[in-house]
């Protein structure tokens, strides 16, 4: 569930803040005529997204790189065309013009956005489904799902207060800080573009290109922080003006009446420091919680006779997970496991590696057998099966009280584990 909670969310919170902060600033100035704008990019943003997912999961026809470069300059130019027509002086002497391109920059700028960002988050429950789950209404499938859905949450909630805090701040903070997190990612998406043209060689590297490159590539999540600033700033002035009220009435309902849409501002800029803080939480303690690596069990004893290993069933009775090891001739270590099915006398016996995720092995956990890598939950009574992220079946047998394993069966998939 966090796993997926975060995924979203480190994938959306930006846009959702960017888009938000957008519909603030058109609607100060354009009201319901720059709403409209916005509404239409924010719908061809989505429905191009779904294009371009359904395209990246079920063809090749999309290389990820160049499109993501073009939509890098598209965004850049549209940013510059958005800040130059919405100088106070030029559209004085442009009103009509300058108005129009201004809400056609901004609502092709949302539409980018979700372009983006968009096409992986469609694609997460087919994602969630192709690891191995049998049913969509599997336990664990559904509690991924759930935490897709609560990230999708904590987005659509950040960009109604983003977007509310933005119309109630003065219009000066709101413009100087939508410009400052319009800037900070466009300066990501630049450094994103230059890191495209240098691996597919269409700039030549130097020093300070390839050093700036390096560093905003391995400190990506200084830009998020940079926005996530923006609004806890624009936040804290909405929620200092709260408790001054400035605004003349003539009756103690009129002074009510103020006070309560200054509670109502509070509230919101409350609820917009507590998305950023949950953000915050997903890229620090709650990423380290889901990235912590998980220590294999370490090889168990076995027998080798001849061509076979031999496992005693008295020593994988107990129904936990056992893990053992082979050294091949190459000096490669292949391994298997074997566990005890529930209520059954037989055995799940295979590799230590699946078809999908390597041999990166699995771990017991509640007494569950879990991937390490995508930390799916086996179904214990499949595991010698094919399929999913079921380990990869191996040539086996039982006799006289011994799990016997020929050396050959584990030569076989030697390549499994190199």
């Amino acid at each position: 569930m966090l796993k997926y909670l975060i995924a979203v969310s480190e994938d959306m919170m930006v846009v959702a803040i960017l888009i938000g902060l957008l519909y603030a600033w058109v609607e100060r100035r354009f009201e319901s005529g720059g709403r409209k704008f916005l509404n239409i990019g924010v719908i061809v943003g989505f429905a191009a997204a779904a294009v371009m997912s359904y395209l990246k999961n079920t063809t090749s026809l999309i290389h990820t790189g160049i499109w993501n470069m073009r939509i890098f300059i598209a965004s850049t130019a549209l940013l510059i065309v958005f800040l130059v027509f919405s100088i106070p002086k030029l559209r004085e002497k442009l009103p009509a013009v300058s108005g129009k391109i201004v809400c056609t920059a901004a609502a092709l700028l949302a539409a980018l956005l979700l372009f983006y960002e968009m096409p992986d988050v469609f694609a997460y429950p087919y994602t969630i489904r192709q690891q191995g789950f049998e049913s969509f209404f599997s336990t664990d499938y559904l509690f991924r799902f759930i935490g897709f859905l609560l990230g999708l949450a904590l987005v659509v909630i950040t960009f109604f207060s983003a977007r509310y805090v933005g119309l109630r701040v003065t219009g000066t903070a709101s413009t100087v800080f939508t410009v400052a997190a319009l800037s900070i990612n466009a300066i990501q998406q630049i450094c994103k573009t230059l890191q495209t043209m240098l691996t597919r060689r269409i700039i030549k590297s130097n020093h300070t290109i390839f050093a700036i490159v390096k560093f905003t590539s391995n400190h990506s999540n200084l830009f998020i922080y940079g926005v996530l600033l923006c609004v806890v700033l624009l936040a804290l002035v909405l929620w200092a003006r709260s408790f001054h009220v400035a605004e003349p009435y003539n009756n103690p309902a009129q002074h009510r009446k103020i006070r309560a849409k200054r509670r109502l501002n509070r509230r919101w800029a409350s609820v917009l420091l507590v998305c950023v803080l949950v953000m915050v939480l997903n890229l620090t303690l709650f990423t380290s919680i889901i990235n912590r690596p998980v220590e294999l069990s370490p090889a168990e004893e076995y027998v080798i006779e001849g061509d076979n290993i031999y496992v005693s069933l008295a020593q994988v009775e107990d129904g936990h997970l056992h893990r053992f090891a082979y050294v091949t001739p190459s000096n490669v270590e292949t391994r298997f496991i074997v566990v005890k099915k529930p209520n059954s006398s037989a055995f799940g016996i295979g590799l230590d590696a699946c078809d999908i995720c390597g041999e990166t092995g699995y771990y017991e956990r509640d007494g569950q057998v879990v991937c390490k890598l995508c930390d799916v939950v086996m179904n214990i009574n499949t595991i010698g099966f094919k399929g999913g992220c079921n380990p990869i079946p191996i040539t086996y047998s039982i006799s006289d009280g011994y799990i016997i394993v020929p050396l050959s069966a584990l030569l076989e998939h030697e390549k499994d584990f190199r």
